[in-house]
């Protein structure tokens, strides 16, 4: 079944990313549930199910979403019908959003909220925030006893991308200066301090040829999106957003065993959120960029469409993808900018997609903005989604 235009995005929330050792997660998570709710336009009564995504830096906080804290937190008991916990690292933000269409289609949710919060710039230290990060998505038995790390991963497709396409270091820092150029314009990012190729080139390298500034940063940060039918979504808002074509592709669990580790699963994902849509890479007018790595941007932006092979890099450098360029990209400043809140990387990316086509992105609001692509991924880049989302149920 096409899932084209059945279900639209009505109501978003979200809180600045960053350190915010003051704010808890519980706090963090009502207040963007709390936007979201009153962004709809839908009375809290008709939302049906809460997924929440995983929260990696307390437990005990993960466990008391799974156990339906937020149930409580927002007053909803008397009627809602269920809270189940969607997780899937840097894809979360995907697979809540078809486990609720999927619950919207078969007529067992009217409305679903979906939400994440995380606290991985205040709520460890920062030798068990690095423990924690670089070892997720490596096999224990084969491959973290010799020392591969997350950055080591990032570092080795990068290396092999740049060696396969001729990709320039300053063609692959532009990614990072254009993606700060929007979290300039974002109230909500962490870092609005502009950036340079040269500072990017100059800052200490992490592992070659990674910088540190073409790394991301783990924060605190919160944010929330409510999915319902396209019918009741005429009814109760202006600006709904349709979730228009999807595609995915889970190709390995470690970088050892990527059969490509500089394509991965986007070109067969993206062909498929394309054909579903009835649309082509020619029809968007935002590109948001899941990019945890400035790689990764590059790497998307050739294999769904936007670029030939090997002149991605070129492309961003010319300042195409920045604010005012032909190829709006990652417009809230991504996890390069915004942050990264572990699951709500993907998360946040997602709420901007949404904020750019509902006509609320203040300073950089896309003009006329009508269509846009996501993408979202999780672990080691192990698996691939893109969305497409109109204005329109076309």
């Amino acid at each position: 079944m096409s899932i084209k235009g059945k279900v639209a995005i009505v109501g978003i929330g979200e809180v600045p990313t960053g350190r915010f050792p003051e704010r808890t997660a519980l706090e963090a998570a009502v207040t963007c549930c709390r936007e979201a709710i009153l962004d709809s336009g839908l009375k809290k009564e008709e939302i049906d199910y809460i997924i929440p995504t995983g929260h990696l830096a307390d437990s005990r906080f993960n466990t008391d979403l799974i156990f339906s804290r937020l149930v409580e937190e927002l007053g909803m008991g008397s009627h809602l019908k269920g809270n189940l916990q969607v997780m899937s690292g840097g894809a979360s933000s995907a697979t809540m959003l078809k486990t609720a269409a999927g619950l919207i289609t078969s007529g067992q949710a009217r409305a679903v909220l979906c939400v994440h919060s995380e606290k991985l710039g205040t709520g460890k230290s920062s030798q068990e925030v690095i423990d924690l990060f670089a070892t997720l998505g490596i096999p224990s038995e084969w491959e973290t006893p010799y020392g591969m790390h997350f950055s080591a991963v990032a570092a080795l497709f990068t290396q092999r991308y740049m060696y396969e396409t001729g990709t320039t270091p300053e063609q692959v820092a532009a990614v990072c200066v254009s993606n700060r150029k929007w979290a300039q314009l974002n109230p909500n990012a962490m870092f609005r301090k502009p950036l340079t190729i040269e500072e990017v080139l100059q800052s200490k390298i992490l592992s070659t040829p990674l910088h540190a500034f073409e790394s991301n940063v783990l924060a605190d940060g919160a944010a929330a999106f409510i999915v319902t039918s396209a019918e009741r979504a005429k009814e109760v808002t202006d600006t709904p957003v349709y979730l228009l074509g999807e595609g995915s592709r889970v190709t390995q669990y470690s970088i050892s065993q990527a059969l490509d580790m500089t394509r991965f699963g986007y070109e067969e994902a993206g062909k498929e959120a394309f054909r579903s849509a009835g649309l082509t890479p020619q029809d968007m007018d935002i590109a948001e960029i899941y990019d945890s790595y400035p790689v990764i941007s590059l790497i998307a932006l050739e294999s769904l469409g936007f670029c030939e092979r090997g002149t991605a890099g070129q492309f961003v450098l010319e300042g195409h993808t920045s604010p005012g360029g032909k190829l709006p990209m990652t417009t809230n400043g991504g996890m390069l900018s915004q942050g990264h809140t572990g699951a709500g990387g993907g998360v946040a990316i997602l709420v901007e997609t949404v904020r750019q086509l509902m006509g609320k992105a203040g300073e950089r609001q896309v003009p006329n903005a009508r269509f846009a692509l996501e993408t979202a991924t999780g672990g080691t880049y192990m698996d691939i989604h893109v969305s497409i989302f109109g204005r329109e149920p076309v």
